[in-house]
């Protein structure tokens, strides 16, 4: 049996190891680098052809950051909430709940876009016909 739902690997992949790689080299080199893994999930998202697809991979592309949290890349909890199991959870539910959104962003984007050219060809169309019928006068 072979189930397609129309899923692109391809970004998927490419979109969580832009993400992952981000978050690596954040912690590498300089903190102001983190914020770019978003790069990764638009991107994800943005391959996706419909927009619950793209949110659905956006958190799906999340989750080597939801990794690399809990390894310490993004820093580490000392003491409070976020060192219970409570709040462990919960940043992953965050990290999750932003990487869906950040895919429905992308996938909202490309659905955007996608109209937009659509709309463009149908009026090179129109001014092509309009030069036609005048010429045949």
């Amino acid at each position: 049996m072979k189930y397609d739902f129309g899923i692109d690997v391809k970004g998927l992949v490419f979109g969580a190891a832009i993400a992952g790689a981000f978050i690596i080299f954040g912690y590498q080199y300089n903190d102001w680098l983190y914020p770019f893994a978003a790069i990764g999930l638009l991107y994800a998202g943005y391959t996706q052809p419909s927009i619950k697809l793209g949110t659905i991979i956006g958190a799906l592309a999340a989750t080597p950051i939801v990794v690399l949290t809990l390894q310490g890349y993004m820093g580490t909890f000392q003491e409070g909430f976020f060192t219970t199991e409570t709040g462990v959870m919960t940043v992953v539910a965050i990290i999750l709940l932003i990487g869906a959104f950040v895919g429905l962003v992308g996938a909202y984007t490309k659905r955007s876009r996608v109209k937009a050219l659509e709309q463009y060809e149908q009026q090179q169309k129109i001014g092509k016909n309009k030069k036609k019928n005048k010429n045949k006068k």
